[in-house]
C-alpha cells in the first residue's frame, strides 16, 4: 500500500503563502532584470503592475494574483526564481561586506598613522602619496568642521584598491 499522505490545508496554505511572498520579492526589480533572469512574461508584467498600484485592496488583489502565477508556474521555473534571488541575495552580502572593510581601514588610516603602513603592506599597487594627502586633509577637514569631502575621496580611492 502507499504512505503518502495527502497534505493538509494548513501546509497548502503554507505553500501558497510561500510561493505569493516569493512573487512579491520579485516586485522589488526593474521589469528588464527580470527577463535577464528567464522569468515567464506574465510574472513580469504582474509585477510591474503591482509597483504602480497605489490602492491599498489593489495591492492585495495584485498579490493574490501574484501568488496565483506564481503557483501555476513549473516547478523549474520557481527554482531559477530562488537561484537568482539567492545570486542576488549573495552578491548584496559580499558587497556590503567589501564596503565595510573599506570603511574600517578608512577609519583606521584617519586614527592612526602606522595604519598607513599595514595598508600599504597589504596593498602594494596602493600610491602612499595620494593616501597620505587624503589622510592629511580629511583630518584638516575634521578639525575644522568640515564636509568630509577628503573622507569620502579617501573611501573611494580605497574601494578602487580594493576592486583591482
Amino acid at each position: 500500500m502507499d504512505d503518502i499522505q495527502p497534505l493538509s490545508k494548513t501546509k497548502i496554505k503554507k505553500q501558497m503563502n510561500e510561493l505569493q511572498d516569493l512573487g512579491l520579492r520579485l516586485t522589488q526589480f526593474a521589469s528588464d532584470t527580470l527577463r535577464n533572469a528567464g522569468l515567464p512574461e506574465t510574472i513580469i508584467q504582474a509585477a510591474a503592475d503591482y509597483r504602480k498600484i497605489t490602492s491599498n485592496a489593489a495591492l492585495k488583489r495584485q498579490a493574490q494574483y501574484i501568488g496565483r502565477l506564481m503557483r501555476e508556474a513549473s516547478e523549474e521555473e520557481i527554482d531559477n526564481i530562488n537561484k537568482y534571488l539567492a545570486k542576488i541575495d549573495g552578491d548584496n552580502q559580499q558587497h556590503n561586506a567589501q564596503m565595510k572593510r573599506i570603511e574600517i581601514w578608512r577609519e583606521r588610516l584617519l586614527a592612526d598613522d602606522s595604519a598607513l603602513t599595514e595598508y600599504l603592506n597589504s596593498h602594494e599597487h596602493a600610491d602612499s602619496g595620494e593616501i597620505r594627502t587624503l589622510i592629511r586633509n580629511a583630518r584638516r577637514e575634521s578639525e575644522h568642521n568640515k564636509p568630509p569631502k577628503s573622507a569620502r575621496a579617501l573611501f573611494k580611492l580605497l574601494r578602487e584598491y580594493e576592486e583591482s
